[in-house]
Protein backbone atom coordinates (compact mmCIF):
# COMPACT_ATOMS: atom_id res chain seq x y z
CA UNK A 1 0.00 0.00 0.00
CA UNK A 2 2.73 2.35 0.88
CA UNK A 3 4.04 2.12 -3.01
CA UNK A 4 0.37 2.96 -4.07
CA UNK A 5 0.54 6.21 -1.59
CA UNK A 6 3.65 7.32 -3.62
CA UNK A 7 2.51 7.24 -6.66
CA UNK A 8 -0.86 9.01 -5.72
CA UNK A 9 1.54 12.04 -4.19
CA UNK A 10 3.72 11.50 -7.11
CA UNK A 11 0.46 12.35 -9.79
CA UNK A 12 -0.66 14.99 -7.88
CA UNK A 13 2.76 16.72 -7.55
CA UNK A 14 3.05 16.12 -11.46
CA UNK A 15 -0.43 17.87 -12.04
CA UNK A 16 0.47 20.67 -9.88
CA UNK A 17 3.99 21.01 -10.73
CA UNK A 18 1.93 20.66 -14.76
CA UNK A 19 4.65 17.96 -15.09
CA UNK A 20 2.79 14.89 -17.70
CA UNK A 21 5.71 13.09 -17.91
CA UNK A 22 5.83 12.55 -14.10
CA UNK A 23 2.00 12.01 -13.73
CA UNK A 24 2.04 9.88 -16.45
CA UNK A 25 4.65 7.41 -15.20
CA UNK A 26 2.48 7.33 -11.83
CA UNK A 27 -0.29 6.65 -13.40
CA UNK A 28 0.42 4.16 -15.16
CA UNK A 29 2.86 2.21 -12.42
CA UNK A 30 -0.61 2.38 -10.13
CA UNK A 31 -1.97 0.94 -12.72
CA UNK A 32 0.21 -1.86 -13.32
CA UNK A 33 0.24 -2.42 -9.02
CA UNK A 34 -3.52 -2.37 -9.34
CA UNK A 35 -4.01 -4.65 -11.77
CA UNK A 36 -1.45 -7.11 -10.09
CA UNK A 37 1.00 -7.07 -12.73
CA UNK A 38 4.00 -6.09 -10.60
CA UNK A 39 5.86 -9.43 -11.69
CA UNK A 40 6.50 -6.43 -14.61
CA UNK A 41 7.64 -3.94 -12.50
CA UNK A 42 11.42 -5.42 -12.66
CA UNK A 43 11.53 -5.99 -16.67
CA UNK A 44 10.45 -2.27 -16.60
CA UNK A 45 12.71 -0.62 -14.35
CA UNK A 46 15.68 -2.85 -16.13
CA UNK A 47 14.55 -2.04 -19.70
CA UNK A 48 12.34 0.92 -19.19
CA UNK A 49 15.66 3.50 -19.40
CA UNK A 50 16.95 1.62 -22.23
CA UNK A 51 13.28 2.10 -24.41
CA UNK A 52 13.26 5.96 -23.46
CA UNK A 53 16.47 6.47 -24.29
CA UNK A 54 15.80 4.48 -27.70
CA UNK A 55 12.82 6.85 -28.46
CA UNK A 56 15.03 9.78 -27.38
CA UNK A 57 17.55 8.65 -30.06
CA UNK A 58 15.05 8.37 -32.47
CA UNK A 59 13.72 12.09 -31.86
CA UNK A 60 17.38 13.72 -32.02
CA UNK A 61 17.60 11.52 -35.93
CA UNK A 62 14.45 12.06 -37.42
CA UNK A 63 16.50 15.25 -39.33
CA UNK A 64 18.86 13.09 -40.61
CA UNK A 65 16.19 10.16 -41.63
CA UNK A 66 14.40 13.18 -43.07
CA UNK A 67 17.31 14.51 -45.17
CA UNK A 68 16.95 17.59 -43.72
CA UNK A 69 20.85 17.28 -42.26
CA UNK A 70 22.86 16.88 -45.53
CA UNK A 71 26.43 15.61 -45.58
CA UNK A 72 27.56 19.50 -46.20
CA UNK A 73 26.04 21.13 -42.97
CA UNK A 74 27.34 17.53 -40.74
CA UNK A 75 30.83 18.89 -42.44
CA UNK A 76 30.05 22.53 -41.28
CA UNK A 77 28.75 21.79 -37.67
CA UNK A 78 31.91 19.67 -36.96
CA UNK A 79 34.43 22.79 -38.33
CA UNK A 80 32.72 25.34 -36.63
CA UNK A 81 33.34 26.41 -33.35
CA UNK A 82 29.68 25.21 -32.06
CA UNK A 83 30.17 22.16 -33.67
CA UNK A 84 33.65 21.40 -32.16
CA UNK A 85 32.33 22.76 -28.87
CA UNK A 86 29.40 19.96 -29.27
CA UNK A 87 31.48 17.38 -30.01
CA UNK A 88 33.54 18.21 -26.87
CA UNK A 89 30.06 18.70 -24.98
CA UNK A 90 29.25 15.15 -26.16
CA UNK A 91 32.33 13.45 -25.12
CA UNK A 92 32.60 15.43 -21.23
CA UNK A 93 28.95 13.89 -21.00
CA UNK A 94 29.88 10.14 -21.91
CA UNK A 95 32.97 10.92 -19.92
CA UNK A 96 30.96 11.92 -16.55
CA UNK A 97 28.35 9.32 -17.50
CA UNK A 98 30.80 7.10 -16.88
CA UNK A 99 31.98 8.05 -13.64
CA UNK A 100 28.04 8.21 -12.66
CA UNK A 101 28.17 4.56 -13.24
CA UNK A 102 31.12 4.22 -11.19
CA UNK A 103 29.37 6.06 -8.41
CA UNK A 104 26.51 4.00 -8.61
CA UNK A 105 27.73 0.48 -8.15
CA UNK A 106 30.05 1.92 -5.27
CA UNK A 107 26.97 3.91 -3.21
CA UNK A 108 23.89 2.33 -4.96
CA UNK A 109 21.39 3.93 -2.52
CA UNK A 110 21.87 7.24 -4.16
CA UNK A 111 19.31 6.59 -6.49
CA UNK A 112 16.91 7.46 -4.19
CA UNK A 113 18.22 11.63 -4.11
CA UNK A 114 18.68 10.91 -7.89
CA UNK A 115 15.06 10.43 -8.76
CA UNK A 116 13.76 12.63 -5.75
CA UNK A 117 16.14 15.83 -7.64
CA UNK A 118 15.28 14.91 -10.84
CA UNK A 119 11.33 15.16 -9.68
CA UNK A 120 12.02 18.39 -7.79
CA UNK A 121 14.04 19.70 -11.47
CA UNK A 122 10.75 18.60 -13.41
CA UNK A 123 8.12 19.93 -11.34
CA UNK A 124 10.02 23.07 -10.40
CA UNK A 125 12.35 24.03 -12.47
CA UNK A 126 10.52 22.52 -16.06
CA UNK A 127 13.82 20.11 -16.53
CA UNK A 128 13.66 16.70 -18.28
CA UNK A 129 14.62 13.66 -16.90
CA UNK A 130 17.28 12.16 -19.61
CA UNK A 131 19.13 9.85 -17.40
CA UNK A 132 20.06 8.62 -14.25
CA UNK A 133 23.48 8.12 -15.08
CA UNK A 134 23.65 12.09 -16.12
CA UNK A 135 22.80 13.30 -12.72
CA UNK A 136 25.05 10.55 -10.94
CA UNK A 137 28.11 11.69 -13.34
CA UNK A 138 27.11 15.51 -11.68
CA UNK A 139 26.81 13.92 -8.59
CA UNK A 140 30.04 12.69 -8.87
CA UNK A 141 31.85 15.63 -10.11
CA UNK A 142 30.40 17.68 -6.95
CA UNK A 143 31.42 15.10 -4.89
CA UNK A 144 34.94 15.42 -6.38
CA UNK A 145 34.68 19.22 -5.79
CA UNK A 146 33.12 19.08 -2.47
CA UNK A 147 36.02 16.85 -1.25
CA UNK A 148 38.96 18.63 -3.10
CA UNK A 149 37.52 21.87 -1.39
CA UNK A 150 36.62 20.30 1.91
CA UNK A 151 40.38 18.72 1.70
CA UNK A 152 42.31 22.38 1.87
CA UNK A 153 40.68 23.36 4.48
Amino acid sequence: MNGQVILVILIIIGLIGRSPIISTAACVLLIVKLVHLERYLPTIERRGLELGLLFLTFSVLVPFASGRISTKDITGALTSWPGILALTGGALATYVNGKGLEMLKFDPQLVVGLVVGSIIGIVFFRGIPVGPLMAAGITAVLFKLFTFIGGRF
